[in-house]
């Protein structure tokens, strides 16, 4: 016997009074929100408008994905999300390893944690029920001993927990939660969240089994899957070098964010910070539970520090964006964020930000109590200590580029954001894609993790029709293999090149990307285009007994989206945001790129509002979209 895969149960817990309950979800609303990001996003959408982010109205939600806990490939991870405190506006962060399958295995599906507690705390989640334990032993520990400490408490060394380090005791805006040692939730600051909470760490430990409602066909299509992503020509590459194998092309393509998306390229980029060096620094890879691509590595820097490294988001923030080509130095600095809880992107753009102000006279050495510079390993370091315990200048840039510019005078356009969330991975000027487009249409800001052409092609940077179409490049199997209505395939393939409609893809990924991330399931590209809204809802099937068809389940991607959308405009969100920082306006991006055109930027926007169903003018969703998803009432709405 076991518990059924996705069960709808949701625990809450009330800081401020100590209360906690078991809430179950109506046949419905599992219907519609399977886990994941839908589940958080609906649950998230009930709280009051206008909270504060860093005060105790502000609702913190964990929720597992709804096939987590079964024996399907990479499904293992878990989406947290909360009011941001970096932007105002709906932050979530989703993160794999091991946290949410013990979440499953003590039998719920999502966490809710209310209210502000006293004195710093911890939850100890198990089968039987959560404690809320006293953490003054813990409070002011980095993440790593905080995590040994809190083990050897609960007396269970294979615990998971979602632990906070000084920056988010400290409440830096972009403070992270970390997924024990090296993974993280990061993005959006929800770490300062669990900071203004006094919530130190959410430990769990289960032992239950999960039971599929017909756990032979779940079996057969589990064997389905792990087949079809293992035939991907993506497959071997990325079991071998993971992320690592965009470095080298963005460096080609003269992409990357060089010295606060200053320059395109960098000198010694291609022998120094490509998968090149991934043979010489790591020796095996590391998996999330359920994941045979293991595409993380298992890095050895010195004697005495080895972590899990090697990933293109360090290597391009930390590395790129500070002129530091040098991973051994990114590593080092990696390590720093995971142990103290600071969001890698925006930790590298605002010490880039720092460096760039620097440069440019409009901080001074007595500002910043030193002079930094670019390609300085100590320098950086030192700039990262100052933010986490908001010494000095530190204090101000903890607040993240948007709010610290705000309190600079004249620093208002080496804010690299968008919505107030830092840019990450690779400047649009040098590549202009559906994946950088979506730093505008991402309901999280400036991120690269929400939208993605499940077959983009690394080979080729054109755009057959500027602003609005990318080069496909495969063959045409690769098209016929996507799991894509009809009528999608369509207005996104070109009939007879095959190129793509990039703001149609965004919005049909972006869809994709948010059932994954309700379902639980990797992201990586081996991934996207083998694993489509069929075969998942034949899997939900077999899971929890719920039929779904091909359309429906994607629609639960959709409705997430739209969900996300909502609480943002609630929160204040206007059209005006969805821009790029003023320099890819009137820069051209070193060497030989070009600035971007507003007017085809704008347009190109437009027409993916249209794509939505969102008016085209403001981004606002229609009634009948919305009626369409069963969100004419319900969560996020004011009317």
């Amino acid at each position: 016997m076991g518990r059924d895969v996705f069960q709808g149960r949701v625990l809450e817990v009330d800081l401020t009074s100590g209360r906690t309950a078991d809430v179950p979800l109506s046949p419905g609303e599992r219907r519609l929100y399977p886990g994941g990001l839908a589940l958080s996003a609906f649950v998230l959408g009930r709280q009051q408008a206008g909270a504060d982010p860093l005060g105790p109205g502000n609702n913190l939600v964990f929720a597992a994905g709804g096939l987590v806990g079964t024996n399907l490939l990479t499904a293992s991870r878990t989406e947290v999300s909360a009011k941001s405190p970096a932007t105002g506006l709906f932050g979530t962060a989703n993160s794999g390893y091991y946290w949410g399958l013990e979440l499953k295995a003590a039998g719920w599906d999502g966490l809710l944690i209310r209210g502000r507690a006293t004195r710093p705390v911890y939850l100890w989640i198990t089968e039987k029920g959560v404690e809320i334990r006293d953490a003054a032993g813990l409070w002011g520990l980095d993440t790593w001993r905080a995590l040994a400490r809190l083990r050897a408490e609960v007396g269970d060394d294979q615990a998971q927990a979602a632990l906070i380090g000084p920056a988010g005791e400290n409440m830096v805006r972009f403070a992270s939660i970390q997924n024990g040692p090296y993974d993280a939730w990061a993005r959006t600051g929800l770490g300062a969240v669990m900071g203004s909470k006094r919530l130190k760490a959410v430990a769990v430990r289960g032992h239950g089994a999960l039971r599929p409602a017909d756990a032979r066909q779940f079996l057969l299509l589990s064997r389905e899957a792990t087949a079809r992503v293992q035939a991907s020509p993506f497959y071997t590459a990325f079991a071998r070098y993971g992320t690592m194998l965009a470095a080298s092309p963005y460096g080609a393509f003269g992409a990357l964010p060089g010295k606060n998306f200053q320059v395109g390229q960098l000198n010694g980029w291609e022998e120094n910070c490509t998968r090149k060096m991934v043979p010489q620094l790591s020796k095996r890879g590391i998996a999330c539970s359920a994941c045979p691509i293991a595409c993380a590595h298992w890095t050895r820097v010195s004697e005495d520090l080895a972590l899990k490294d090697l990933e293109v988001t360090p290597v391009f923030c930390l590395g790129a964006g500070l002129a530091i080509p040098d991973l051994k130095a990114v590593a080092r600095l990696t390590a720093y964020c995971q142990q103290n809880g600071l969001d890698i992107v925006s930790a590298g753009s605002t010490v880039a930000f720092a460096t760039e102000l620097f440069e440019r006279g409009i901080l001074t050495a007595r500002d910043i109590g030193f002079e930094p510079g670019w390609g300085s390993e100590e320098k950086a370091m030192a700039l990262l200590e100052s933010i986490t315990h908001r010494r000095g200048i530190g204090d101000v840039l903890a607040e993240g580029t948007r709010l610290a510019a705000r309190q600079i005078p004249g620093a208002w356009g080496y804010a690299m954001e968008v919505k107030g969330l830092e840019l990450s991975i690779a400047d649009p000027r040098g590549r202009w894609s559906t994946w950088t487009f979506g730093y505008l249409t991402n309901t999280r800001g400036g991120d690269h993790l929400r939208t993605r052409n499940p077959v983009e092609n690394l080979r080729y940077n054109e755009n057959p029709v500027p602003y609005r179409q990318e080069r496909f490049g495969f063959d045409a199997g690769m098209m016929a293999g996507l799991e894509m209505g009809e009528e999608d395939r369509a207005a996104i393939f070109d009939p007879v090149t095959g190129d793509v409609d990039i703001p149609r893809m965004a919005k049909w990924s972006e869809d994709l990307i948010a059932l994954y991330n309700s379902l639980g399931v990797c992201i990586r590209p081996p991934l996207l285009h083998t694993l489509g809204p069929e075969l998942l809802a034949r899997l939900w099937a077999a899971a929890t007994g719920v039929e779904l068809t091909a359309a429906e389940m994607l629609a639960c991607g959709e409705r997430a989206w739209n969900l996300q959308k909502l609480f943002n405009l609630r929160e204040g969100e206007t059209a005006r945001e969805s821009v790029f920082p003023e320099r890819f306006y009137r820069e051209p991006l070193p060497p030989g790129g070009q600035a971007l055109d507003r007017e085809a930027v704008r347009e190109t926007l437009a027409e993916y509002y249209r794509a939505r169903g969102w008016d085209p003018e403001t981004g606002v969703p229609t009634e009948a979209t919305l009626a369409e998803l069963g969100l004419a009432e319900g969560p996020c709405r004011t009317s």
